[in-house]
């Protein structure tokens, strides 16, 4: 198990690279105007990409970002095939309503961290 200090190195080291491969494709896709279907599923795999990275490091998912990059590769692909229907940007506003109104309500969901004996340091109680 790593140690807490080093844990959030790799994890700040992380997320650097992850913003660093958004901004290059951002570029990229600006530059060579690839149209929006192409440049949602890019940062979907980024984001997802990432959390793959989390996983095999031994870090845990950020739930959160693998909602956001499924939905960034769904609402790609949804522009690429070209569908008339609007479902992609419904779901999207599904979900900010629901993470709103759960932000709202101060009652966030109860973590499923393990606590105990078993537990990384990170999530011991002190």
């Amino acid at each position: 198990m790593r140690a807490a200090s080093e844990r959030g190195t790799l994890e700040k080291r992380l997320d650097a690279g992850g913003w660093g491969l958004f901004f290059i494709w951002v570029g990229v896709a600006l530059a060579l105007d690839v149209g929006w279907g192409a440049g949602l599923v890019g940062v979907g795999v980024i984001t997802l990409g990432v959390q793959v990275v989390r996983k095999l490091l031994g870090l845990d998912l950020d739930r959160f970002s693998l909602a956001v990059g499924a939905l960034f590769v769904a609402g790609g692909i949804w522009k690429l095939v070209d569908v008339t229907v609007a479902l992609v940007p419904l779901l999207c506003i599904a979900a900010g309503f629901a993470l709103l109104a759960s932000a709202l309500s101060g009652s966030p969901r109860a973590s499923r961290r393990r606590v105990g004996p078993g537990a990384p340091a990170a999530h011991r109680p002190a």
